[in-house]
């Protein structure tokens, strides 16, 4: 199918400064085991193009599911149409950016695919893990489920340019509630933060057995564990909190569409300016955040946006000082400053707009141990159970599912509901402890809403376990 759109975009392709097509076919299918039950199986193959033209400083788009033919041909007198509407009234000259015209391939490299397992299996995998996750009376809600997607696109330019890309995608999921005298706490595999790119060798390499058994231990635990108790001093993050903590604060205000305004009547502004790249402290000396699209099992790698931009790492920020925003290349033109390559859409009926997509916390030096012996009285907490936000994405206040206490260098006992609040501008220049390699995980998120109409896209984090002072930190109802 993709050589037969290939070949009607070629005989189609219009005589305009800049043309695109973008095709891209999404399969799906989601398994879960709630309470031993199997619920319905999800299903999804979703398939179409997107036309983008420039033309004399016009921009327009055409998206179409019928891919014969007339299909694209139609697309592209859409495109053409609307390129011509708003030529005289773009605030941006579209035809004056220098698109790509790229040419490669990229395939996440998997050991054993979705097929090579039968269906009945996987659900046999499921419901073991769920009969594990059941250990208790108390243990009210359990399910245990796996989500695959299988996503391939093919990019083509009027000049030339050809790229074909598959990504393919595993999230697994555990998670258990657990009532008792008429409270109920929720545990879970980090809220969907093991979501990869790979193959059916994740599972075991996730090791979801044991990680079954640990949230079961940890939502028991939790039901007879005091509320968080409220202080001003040492928070220290694992990784799957680490993951909320980089994609609201630091992701979402550096995205350079956002801070030139676009978003302010959806999702918000930004704190951030566009004078402080290059000279504002956004964390301590010890915070480096990397935008990193080329590590092969993160959630949203890959080798070029849907621009067609070639993917490289790039500092976002080093040694807490910011040096350049998650703005793709039409962003770029339009703030006369250097980005990364992150214009993404979340299917074929939506244009790629400035997204994050692995941005990450880079290791320190200090072990897991070494970052608790470094608190006299602080909370540890793990995994996002709620969060709020202001829509200029500074003042913040996150929920975690598990914390414990620690005191004089030790960890000690279970505390639930833990929360702690803060302020973008200031909480990352209280970073004191970063955690070295061994405490990073590579994690993400499927759930990145944005856009207007709504993109709802895939958004890799990874991240060492960090150590902040001075946070407020206190429990929750």
């Amino acid at each position: 199918m993709f050589e037969n759109v290939a070949a009607h975009f070629r005989h189609e392709r219009p005589n305009v400064d800049f043309c695109s097509l973008r095709v891209a076919r999404e399969r799906s299918q989601d398994l879960t085991v709630r309470q031993g039950v199997l619920q319905p199986v999800g299903n999804v193959d979703d398939f179409g193009a997107m036309v983008v033209v420039h033309h004399q400083g016009g921009l327009g788009y055409g998206a179409t599911a019928d891919l014969s033919r007339s299909g694209i041909r139609r697309a592209i007198a859409m495109a053409q149409t609307w390129a011509e509407r708003t030529a005289a009234i773009s605030v941006t000259n579209f035809s004056a950016i220098a698109m790509p015209h790229p040419r490669g391939v990229y395939e996440t490299p998997i050991v054993q695919s979705w097929d090579r397992q039968s269906l009945t299996d996987k659900i046999a995998l499921l419901q073991s893990l769920a009969t594990r996750l059941k250990t208790d009376a108390r243990i009210v809600d359990w399910e245990a489920s796996l989500w695959w997607t299988d996503q391939e696109s093919l990019y083509l330019t009027s000049d030339g340019g050809e790229v074909e890309q598959i990504q393919h995608i595993l999230v697994p999921h555990l998670e258990v509630a657990a009532n008792a005298d008429g409270d109920t706490v929720v545990r879970s595999l980090g809220g969907r933060a093991y979501a990869r790119q790979a193959g059916l060798e994740f599972v075991d390499e996730a090791d979801l057995t044991a990680k079954a058994e640990q949230i079961t231990e940890e939502a028991l635990a939790l039901l007879s564990a005091p509320n968080c108790p409220e202080m001003t001093g040492h928070l220290l993050l694992a990784p799957d909190q680490m993951m909320l903590q980089i994609h609201e604060s630091i992701g979402h205000p550096l995205e350079l569409d956002r801070i030139l305004g676009d978003e302010r009547n959806y999702a918000g502004t930004s704190f951030v300016t566009l004078d402080m790249f290059g000279e504002y402290r956004y964390g301590s000396e010890l915070l480096n955040v990397s935008y990193d699209p080329t590590i092969p099992q993160q959630l949203a790698s890959y080798a070029f946006d849907d621009d067609g931009v070639p993917a490289s790492k790039e500092y976002i920020i080093r040694a807490g000082i910011l040096e350049r925003p998650l703005g793709s290349i039409v962003s770029q033109h339009r703030a006369k400053m250097d980005g990364v390559a992150n214009a993404r859409a979340n299917g074929w009926n939506r244009p790629s707009i400035d997204r994050m997509a692995n941005l990450n916390v880079e290791p320190g030096d200090k072990s897991f141990d070494e970052l608790v012996g470094q608190v006299e009285r602080g909370v540890y907490m793990a995994a996002n159970r709620s969060w709020s936000i202001d829509d200029s994405r500074n003042k913040f206040q996150f929920g975690c599912e598990y914390g414990r206490l620690i005191e004089d260098g030790e960890l000690k006992g279970v505390v639930r509901k833990p929360n702690y609040r803060g302020i973008s501008a200031t909480f990352w220049r209280n970073l004191v402890g970063v955690g070295r390699p061994d405490t990073f995980e590579v994690l993400g998120t499927p759930f990145c809403g944005k856009g207007e109409p709504n993109q709802v896209i895939r958004v890799g984090h990874a991240s060492p376990a960090c150590l902040f002072a001075d946070v407020e930190v206190f429990g929750g109802a």
